[in-house]
């Protein structure tokens, strides 16, 4: 009894040591995959003014460059089932800070009804990309002194490490006011926004700027915007701190063409120092894709780009085996799209010292290991007791050695 009693005490030890550690080394371990599990890319994206074009599609890839559409090009989400006005434009997806959830947000918007006619976005989240929960916000509704307010476009969400919460960022327009980028911390359970709408960045001549883009770059958040009566293109703005309003604005374009364009989104190639900046050239209904090492200088790669369908502004995220085989599984495989099979390493992390167990009571085998922190050079001395055979991977027991 004094053994179960010691055992206990230890495991309560165990839970308490590392919540201290955690902000200690201001580092916490991260269940789920890292850059070296992903295999695969998953490209959220609506296809065109059309009603019935205004939904979420998806599409995959496994090399970056080859993509096709899942789901017969078909929307994967029901544009009546989560919008105020039957359509939804502009998908930006977001893997979580957790490795284990997704974040979607969308314009709740049908073009049809004029490109002044909205007023909210779409918040959703996820665990396994297929379920999907959602929130309609309507700023006009939601936040005073937005009784002006014209239109709500294009949100997109960047996790914050300053504040460690997830950014909502859009542009807005009031009344005969140019179009400004704003933002809005969401809640814990991305069903609302819990702080009224800031400006995050306007230009210094005070011309509009839409379809903002941000990505972390070693530290930097690099925004790619669309710039609106002042030389129409992909402009580039540099900070060091989301909320300062000290960006850097760079000179020139950063489109690779003379045709009218919106809608960047940049994405890394897995495993590698590379970028592609994608952006739709909407006046020739095709999409252009660029790719650079430094986010400055960027070439053409048209010609090794391959797609089966024809998106509008959308967005690409990095899957894992596990993930990439839950959508295929679900919405189909394309016929082309090959997944390499692999037999090592069996999950997704970072782990050392493995040993396995067989439980007579459960039927089923252990894996247990320990538990790496290699970003802080930090060994967690844990090891987790996980079903060797199991649909969901889900950890068991903590335990302290």
């Amino acid at each position: 009894m004094n053994k179960r009693k010691w055992q206990l005490a230890s495991i309560l030890i165990t839970f308490f040591t590392v919540s201290m550690m955690g902000p200690a080394i201001g580092q916490e371990y991260k269940s789920g995959p890292t850059e070296k599990d992903f295999v695969g890319y998953l490209f959220a994206y609506f296809k065109g003014n059309a009603v019935a074009d205004e939904s979420v599609c998806f599409a995959v890839s496994t090399d970056g460059y080859t993509y096709r559409a899942l789901n017969n090009n078909q929307p994967v989400l029901d544009s009546k089932l989560i919008s105020t006005t039957g359509g939804v434009r502009d998908p930006h997806i977001l893997r979580g800070e957790d490795g284990k959830s997704f974040y979607m947000v969308l314009t709740d918007m049908t073009s049809s009804k004029g490109w002044d006619s909205n007023r909210a976005m779409i918040l959703l989240k996820s665990d396994d990309l297929i379920h999907w929960k959602h929130s309609v916000i309507n700023i006009q509704d939601r936040f005073k002194g937005n009784e002006s307010l014209k239109r709500v476009w294009a949100p997109q969400t960047i996790y914050d490490p300053a504040v460690g919460k997830y950014m909502v960022y859009w542009s807005m327009k009031h009344g005969d006011g140019p179009d400004i980028i704003y933002y809005a911390y969401a809640n814990r359970e991305f069903t609302d926004l819990e702080t009224e709408p800031k400006v995050l960045f306007m230009p210094k001549n005070g011309k509009s700027c839409i379809d903002g883009d941000i990505i972390n770059k070693n530290g930097l958040f690099y925004m790619f915007y669309k710039t609106e009566g002042h030389g129409n293109g992909i402009k580039l703005a540099i900070t060091d701190s989301l909320t300062s309003s000290k960006w850097i604005e760079q000179p020139g374009y950063k489109q690779q063409t003379r045709d009218a364009v919106e809608g960047s989104s940049v994405f890394k190639l897995n495993q590698s120092d590379r970028y592609i900046l994608m952006y739709d050239v909407y006046g020739k209904g095709k999409y252009q894709f660029c790719e650079s090492v430094d986010l400055d200088r960027f070439k053409v790669i048209d010609h090794e780009v391959s797609m089966d369908f024809h998106p509008r502004h959308g967005s690409i995220i990095p899957l894992s085996r596990s993930e990439f085989k839950a959508v295929t599984e679900r919405w189909g495989t394309p016929a082309d799209i090959k997944l390499v099979t692999r037999k090592n390493p069996i999950l997704d992390g970072f782990y050392a010292d493995p040993d396995v167990l067989y439980s007579n009571k459960t039927k089923k085998y252990y894996i247990y290991q320990l538990v790496m922190d290699l970003t802080v050079g930090v060994v967690l001395i844990l090891r987790l007791f996980l079903p060797l055979i199991s649909k969901n991977g889900k950890m068991r027991v903590l335990f302290w050695i």
